[in-house]
């Protein structure tokens, strides 16, 4: 099971921190000169966050998704407004506790699947009980320690 922690809600107040965006595409080849190509100034919340109010933080737990990139202790943004479609990874409440997986609609067949395949997906059998909290929007995923 791939159960996650709610961290909290977004704060919504002026952006602090702006940070460089760069008007072209990175090239994960030969380095190119990126310094000449600033565009503008942004921060994480003017890229990550649609609508503050119904956005939060959620940290994961477990290895289900780590196909889909969500490794354990990511922090993953999730916007409770967005309406969760077929292929959607959402937050969803199951037996009375939050998951992360990627909901799969196939007909009358619900289901909540994991992104690893050491795991079975969840057959939703009563449609009716099945809560979405959020669709999760972003990942943040550390790419080196601390």
């Amino acid at each position: 099971m791939n159960s996650i922690s709610v961290i909290g809600r977004i704060r919504v107040e002026p952006a602090s921190g702006l940070l460089p965006v760069f008007t072209s595409r990175l090239s994960c080849g030969f380095p190119s000169p990126a310094e000449d190509l600033i565009e503008e100034m942004s921060s994480l919340d003017d890229i990550a966050v649609a609508n503050p109010p119904a956005t939060y933080l959620v940290r994961s737990g477990g290895d289900s998704m780590i196909d889909a990139g969500i490794w354990p202790n990511d922090v993953i943004v999730v916007d409770r407004s967005k309406k969760a479609v077929n292929r959607s990874i959402v937050v969803a409440i199951h037996e009375g506790e939050f998951v992360c997986k990627r909901l799969v609609i196939a007909g009358d067949v619900v289901l909540l699947c994991p992104e690893n395949t050491s795991y079975s997906p969840i057959v939703i059998a009563d449609k009716e009980s099945l809560i979405i909290w959020g669709v999760c929007t972003f990942n943040l995923h550390r790419l080196c320690p601390v």
